[in-house]
C-alpha cells in the first residue's frame, strides 16, 4: 500500500499544534492567499514566487563571472535568519569602524558578498527595497579600503589577472546573470561577529544592480570568496522558518557558522548526504553544492529519472544542488513532467486539475478541492539519497494553498527545453528546506539534515 499522508487543509500552509475547525479555514489560507473572488482583477502572490524562482534557475544555470585556509581562532557565532515576502531569507552582518549592520539575503549558491554602495547606486527592475535602502559608505568605516592590483584576494574574482603598468587597484567586478547582474568595486573592511572579527574581510561595493535583491547578498557557496571560506569555516548550519510570505522580523530561523571546530556531536541524529564534486570545477558550477540524489518517490512510486538529472555531466550540465536564494525547488522540463505524471498517477484522479489557479499561480499541477471538504490525502514525496539518507518532506513543503478551494504543486520547470541549456537539472529550493535543520560540513564533504521546528526562541 502508498505511503499517504493524511492532511487536514487548514493545517497546510503552516506547521501548528493548534487545532481549527474547518468553517475557519480562510482565516488560515489569506496568508498565502487572499479569496479567487478578490483576485479577478488582480496578480495572483504566488506568482511572483513562482517567476523568482524560474529567475533564479536561469541565474544558476547561466551565471558568468567576468584558497583560503581554515582559521584556528574562528569563534562559533548565531545570527537570525528573516525570511522575506519576496521569497528569500535574510541576515545582518555588521562591516565598518565603528561597526554598522547591513542586512543580506543568504545564498548559499553564490561566492562573492556585495551590497549597495554609496548615493550613486543605481538598481533598475529591482524587487521592492526598503525605505530607506542601507547604503554602505566606505569613507564612513576608517577601516575600510579598496582592494590592491597585487592583492591576493582580487585573483579570488579575476584568476587571469595582471597588473597593467601604473594600476594600483583590482578590476571592478561585474557578475552577469542570466537575466540580471551587478558591479562595482571589491573593498576590504572589517567584519564584526559575535565573539571575533575579521580584519580584511573581502566583498563588493556594488555602484548598480539589475533585477537583484533589494539589499545585499551573502555569498554562502564554495570558494575563497564565500563567508564560510574566509572565515575559515569547516562547518555552518541553519534552520529556515516556516513560510507566511510576508515580512514580520518577529519570526525567525538560524545561522549558526561554526568554527573551525569538528562537527558537533549533536550531528549525531542527523541523516547524512555526501556532496558531489562537478567534474568541470570551473565557475559558476564550482560554486555550488551538489548532493547525491539518487530516486524521488511520490506515495512509494518511483519518479523515472534520467541519469542527468543525478549526475553532473563533463560538460557541467544535470545533477542537483540544494539552494537557499531558491524560493521553490526547480525540475527541467523531463523530471519535472515525470514527477507529475507521477503524482497524477498516485492521486488517481480523487481530485481535479484547475486551469484557472494554474494559469494565476505559474505553478502545476493544482488541484480544486471538492466542497465542504476538511481533510485531504496527498502522496508523500521523498528525495532518496547515496548512502540511504532518504528526505521525506511533510506535505507543507512541497503543496501550496493557493485558495480557499485549491492546491499547487510547489515545485517550478521552464516548461520548454532550452537549446544549450547547462547548469543543475534539479534546484532544491528553500520552501522545501524550511523547518529542516541543514548542517554543511565542509571538512567533511557532506550534508546533514534532520527535521524540526525551526522558530528562535
Amino acid at each position: 500500500m502508498s505511503p499517504i499522508i493524511l492532511l487536514s487543509l487548514f493545517l497546510l500552509p503552516l506547521i501548528s499544534k493548534a487545532s481549527t475547525p474547518p468553517l475557519q479555514l480562510s482565516l488560515h489560507l489569506h496568508s498565502h492567499s487572499p479569496p479567487l473572488s478578490s483576485q479577478t482583477q488582480q496578480q495572483h502572490p504566488l506568482l511572483p514566487l513562482s517567476v523568482s524562482s524560474l529567475l533564479r534557475a536561469t541565474i544558476l544555470k547561466n551565471l558568468n563571472h567576468s584558497h583560503s585556509h581554515p582559521n584556528p581562532n574562528t569563534s562559533p557565532s548565531l545570527s537570525p535568519l528573516l525570511p522575506h515576502s519576496y521569497g528569500g531569507y535574510s541576515l545582518s552582518l555588521s562591516l565598518g569602524s565603528p561597526p554598522r549592520p547591513f542586512p543580506f539575503l543568504f545564498d548559499t549558491a553564490s561566492h562573492l558578498s556585495w551590497l549597495p554602495c554609496s548615493h550613486s547606486f543605481r538598481c533598475l527592475h529591482c524587487l521592492p527595497s526598503p525605505s530607506p535602502l542601507p547604503l554602505y559608505f566606505p569613507n564612513s568605516s576608517f577601516s575600510s579600503r579598496l582592494v590592491g592590483c597585487r592583492n591576493p584576494s582580487c585573483y579570488w574574482i579575476h584568476p587571469s589577472h595582471s597588473c597593467p603598468y601604473n594600476t594600483t587597484l583590482c578590476s571592478p567586478y561585474l557578475l552577469v546573470y542570466g537575466s540580471g547582474s551587478t558591479g562595482g568595486l571589491l573593498m576590504l573592511d572589517k567584519l564584526n561577529l559575535p565573539g571575533q572579527t575579521l580584519p580584511n574581510f573581502m566583498f563588493g561595493c556594488s555602484l548598480f544592480s539589475d533585477r537583484q535583491p533589494p539589499a545585499g547578498l551573502a555569498g554562502f557557496g564554495r570558494g575563497s570568496p564565500s563567508v564560510p571560506s574566509q572565515l575559515g569555516l569547516t562547518h555552518f548550519s541553519y534552520c529556515l522558518v516556516s513560510r507566511k510570505f510576508d515580512d514580520d522580523s518577529a519570526v525567525s530561523g538560524s545561522l549558526f557558522l561554526g568554527g573551525s571546530a569538528d562537527v558537533p556531536l549533536a550531528s549525531k541524529d542527523l541523516q547524512f548526504i555526501p556532496f558531489v564534486q562537478n567534474p568541470t570545477k570551473s565557475l559558476p558550477f564550482s560554486v555550488y553544492y551538489y548532493v547525491a540524489l539518487r530516486k524521488i518517490t511520490v506515495g512509494g512510486k518511483k519518479v523515472q529519472l534520467q541519469t542527468k538529472a543525478l549526475y553532473p555531466g563533463h560538460a557541467g550540465d544535470g545533477g542537483s544542488i540544494i539552494d537557499s536564494g531558491t524560493t521553490f525547488t526547480y525540475m527541467e522540463p523531463t523530471p519535472f513532467h515525470s514527477l507529475v505524471d507521477t503524482f497524477t498517477q498516485v492521486i488517481g484522479g480523487r481530485y481535479n486539475r484547475s486551469a484557472l489557479i494554474e494559469s494565476r499561480t505559474g505553478l502545476k499541477p493544482c488541484f480544486s478541492l471538492p466542497t465542504k471538504t476538511s481533510q485531504l490525502e496527498l502522496p508523500q514525496l521523498v528525495f532518496h539519497c547515496k548512502g540511504g539518507a532518504a528526505m521525506k518532506l511533510p506535505v507543507e513543503n512541497y503543496f501550496v494553498v493557493a485558495d480557499a478551494g485549491a492546491v499547487c504543486l510547489a515545485i517550478v520547470t521552464d516548461g520548454a527545453a532550452r537549446h544549450g541549456a547547462s547548469g543543475p537539472s534539479i534546484i532544491i529550493g528553500s520552501f522545501q528546506q524550511q523547518n529542516y535543520y541543514m548542517l554543511y560540513d565542509l571538512a567533511g564533504e557532506r550534508l546533514g539534515f534532520r527535521q524540526q521546528n525551526c522558530v528562535r526562541h
